[in-house]
């Protein structure tokens, strides 16, 4: 049996992200999700670019504030407790609009843990 008590403020930021990424999938030693806890500031974004996958499932859980998702079908409103699903093949860019009233928390789990990701041109 193997147990992680992980303290995810303690995790160092991943470098060279547009928004504050700290990978509690890393730090617990996972290796069949990607968990990560996201802090984006106003004008900033999740990922670094608008994406999508080949086979990875993601789920965008909102802790704090709210994230706009940008997809080819329209821009929806994540708020606190709300959760944004994303199939494979479903392009999406998370952020938040420099017009927004705070910044934004979230826990986006991603699976399989595979780097299947390719940018996507709207």
């Amino acid at each position: 049996m193997g147990y992680h008590h992980v303290d995810v403020a303690g995790i160092e930021p991943t470098p060279d992200r547009p928004s504050v990424q700290r990978s509690v999938s890393d730090a617990g030693g996972l290796e069949n999700v990607a968990v990560n806890r996201y802090e984006v500031a106003l004008g900033e974004a999740v990922p670094l670019a608008y994406h999508y996958h080949d086979d990875q499932e993601e789920v965008c859980y909102v802790l704090a504030g709210t994230l706009s998702v940008e997809t080819p079908g329209g821009t929806y409103e994540v708020g606190v407790d709300e959760a944004f699903v994303v199939e494979p093949d479903s392009p999406q860019r998370a952020h938040v609009p420099e017009s927004a009233d705070e910044e934004a928390v979230a826990l986006v789990v991603g699976a399989p843990a595979v780097d299947d990701v390719h940018p996507y041109e709207p």
